[in-house]
């Protein structure tokens, strides 16, 4: 990782006036490879010209409070496939100015193998990573001193997606090519134990085309009481139980989308009542309530994505801190969908679709305070940066694409 994007977010003072909003962004899915099988390839990254989104859009949802901006360099984590033709050689280590949305290169954690989603510990110490490969793994890397701290086998196939439980005790992660989902310790030095569970998706049946489950992300519900694990083979989203002294699930619910749905990442609302899930097979996204005392999703209508006709493979769903945009990597059309959040989280309104500059955006992240937007790139090698707008949930460029090889997930800490 070697070069550097440059960013000029100046213009935007009504949002720097009002100070960066309060309130961490969990990371979120960066998945597995599209529906076509492939897992990219280097290319050079375009250098596409800026785009901007629209007005304000009356949302309805509360704002948080402000914060004092963040100064000085943050960093910046990016995962990739070692494994693949211009892939890199570990997780990519980089720093972003909060501010300008500038990225520096800053070297590479080498010795674990394709790391393409990560995950940081609570208390900011230690990074996870999946190792998607055929005999999977989950990787923990101690950030003071970058050492690799150990692999555990996640228990199945090309893993694609890990989560730290809130409590910092457990490490969860989703196994795509077996359809699986595990539980590891967390032990106080931030390395993993040996896996306490591994639960298989054995119904229901496999969607049309889908030759069995396909176990696309585990997440923690915002209230900590359940475990949420989505799975685009059957069409499911299952709610577990964690037993935090055993770290083992037990399945409290289920969600079913229609067939041929393939749901692949869900976002909560900040206020917890509702969350929002991309599928990938059909391109569209459901908004679905949640009880939080008994873990229950109920899905509800399909929404369009804004691209049009044409394959699309929407990626993942992310939602601004305040609660009140919430924005869809398009992999298809190259684009991020930009939603006005209604209703306290009840309604999604489709307000317009920006390029994101560059090709097959696989994941999405918003930074901690929810100002800067990062795409990454997976055939084009890099990573792009938008600036938020926190008034109109708008996007702006921040300068050109940070090349970095087959870049899969991005994680501004």
């Amino acid at each position: 990782m070697t070069s550097e994007a440059v960013g000029n977010r100046g213009g935007w003072s009504r949002r720097r006036a009002l100070g960066l909003l309060a309130g961490a962004v969990p990371a979120v899915l960066a998945g597995c490879a599209g529906s076509d099988g492939t897992t990219g390839s280097a290319t050079n990254a375009p250098t596409a010209p800026s785009a901007e989104a629209g007005a304000g859009s009356g949302t309805e949802s509360a704002t948080a409070e402000p914060s004092p901006a963040r100064t000085g360099p943050q960093p910046l984590y990016i995962g990739t496939y070692t494994s693949a033709e211009g892939g890199g050689d570990g997780i990519g280590v980089a720093t972003y100015d909060p501010r300008s949305g500038r990225v520096t290169g800053e070297g590479t954690i080498g010795g674990v193998g394709d790391p393409s989603y990560l995950a940081v510990h609570p208390d900011g110490r230690t990074l996870y990573a999946v190792n998607e490969r055929p005999e999977g793994g989950v990787t923990a890397v101690r950030l003071s001193d970058r050492k690799v701290l150990g692999t555990r086998s996640s228990g199945g196939e090309a893993p694609c997606h890990l989560s730290v439980h809130p409590s910092g005790r457990w490490l969860l992660s989703a196994n795509y090519g077996s359809g699986s989902v595990a539980v590891h310790p967390v032990e106080e030095s931030g390395a993993l134990g040996e896996r306490t569970d591994l639960v298989v998706h054995s119904s229901p049946a496999p969607g049309p085309g889908q030759d069995g489950p396909h176990a696309h992300q585990i997440v923690t519900s915002p209230d900590g009481g359940h475990v949420l694990a989505v799975d685009l083979g059957t069409d499911t989203v299952y709610t577990y139980r964690l037993d935090e002294s055993r770290g083992t699930l037990t399945e409290v619910s289920r969600a079913r989308l229609r067939a041929g749905a393939g749901p692949r990442h869900l976002t909560f609302h900040p206020e917890g009542r509702y969350a929002y899930l991309a599928n990938e097979v059909d391109n569209t996204v459901v908004v679905c309530a949640y009880e939080p005392d008994r873990g229950r999703l109920a899905p509800g209508p399909p929404q369009p994505t804004g691209t049009g006709a044409g394959t699309n493979y929407p990626a993942q769903l992310v939602v601004t801190p305040d609660g009140s945009y919430a924005y869809l990597a398009n992999r298809g059309h190259d684009s991020l969908t930009r939603y006005a959040v209604e209703a306290n989280g009840a309604r999604l309104r489709l307000l317009d679709t920006v390029p994101v500059g560059g090709d097959f955006p696989r994941q999405i992240a918003l930074s901690p305070d929810g100002g800067l937007l990062f795409a990454a790139l997976q055939r084009s090698s890099a990573v792009s940066v938008f600036e938020v707008d926190v008034d109109s949930g708008g996007l702006r460029r921040a300068g050109a694409p940070f090349a970095s090889p087959v870049a899969v997930c991005a994680l501004p800490l």
